[in-house]
């Protein structure tokens, strides 16, 4: 359901990752979305032009005001082009979400090196670029918001084998707290979402049993969408978080408070 609203009315923001490339939301469509929605003026940035334009096509019939920026995260110039669209198109650049992330499977024995350092730079080094050309323009306007996008692998060992999708995860949760306390005196506030077991873009291909599994796993026994993610970082986005940094949110129907054996009779 569609719903409206002002908590980031004359905002500027940056979704990375916010394409799609299914019917079925990720996390930063949903954001992108939601923060059109609620009055921000959006970069739609994805390194598909494609599934950007999907995202970009939503807000549109909303009556939203976004455009797309098609970027490679992972490279220095092309992540100040984007923030320069942003001051270009919008006068500024208020919140930076950094989403965007790739998944893969393996233990330290399996894994090459060449997929440990494509995993680490599209997950890890992409933040760090980001923000690098985020924050100076953040200051000049007074301050803003950083949220990165980590996981409750990057917290705890999960539910495949993926080291380096996990060491990725676990170094966006170090970077955010060293971000927010570097620039908390410039007015810049940085968190981060750990999301759990989420029934979105990126494990849409996984099986129902898989999916049933996942569900059962969290103490709510319910299953999370990109939505929930989204609405989240509407919060942290939003002045009313505005006494919020260096925090490390898990979305995750919580998982995370408990042990495996604590919810082994919903799992049997």
């Amino acid at each position: 359901m569609e719903q409206k609203g002002t908590r980031l009315a004359g905002k500027v923001a940056i979704v990375t990752g916010a394409g799609t490339v299914t019917d079925l939301a990720g996390t930063g469509q949903a954001m992108a979305i939601l923060f059109a929605r609620h009055g921000a003026k959006v970069i739609v940035a994805d390194m598909s032009e494609e599934n950007a334009q999907r995202t970009l096509d939503t807000i549109k019939a909303e009556g939203g005001t976004a455009s797309l920026f098609t970027v490679d995260v992972t490279k220095n110039a092309e992540c100040k082009a984007m923030v320069d669209a942003a001051v270009e198109r919008y006068g500024g650049l208020d919140i930076l979400i950094n989403n965007v992330g790739i998944g893969r499977g393996g233990t330290v024995v399996e894994v090459s090196e060449e997929e440990w350092d494509l995993v680490l730079n599209v997950n890890l080094k992409s933040m760090m670029l980001t923000s690098k050309h985020a924050i100076p323009t953040m200051i000049e306007g007074g301050g803003g918001v950083i949220i990165n996008l980590s996981s409750i692998n990057g917290l705890r060992a999960g539910w495949i084998s993926d080291v380096h999708y996990s060491a990725s995860k676990g170094g966006v949760v170090a970077m955010t707290k060293n971000m927010a306390v570097h620039h908390g005196r410039e007015n810049i506030r940085v968190n981060a979402i750990a999301p759990g077991h989420l029934y979105a873009s990126l494990v849409s291909k996984i099986s129902d049993e898989q999916r049933e599994m996942r569900r059962r796993a969290g103490p709510l026994g319910t299953e999370g969408t990109a939505w929930d993610v989204a609405w989240a970082a509407l919060f942290l986005a939003s002045d009313e978080a505005r006494w919020i940094s260096g925090v490390v949110l898990p979305v995750d129907a919580g998982l995370i408070a408990a042990t495996p054996l604590a919810m082994l009779p919903h799992l049997q």
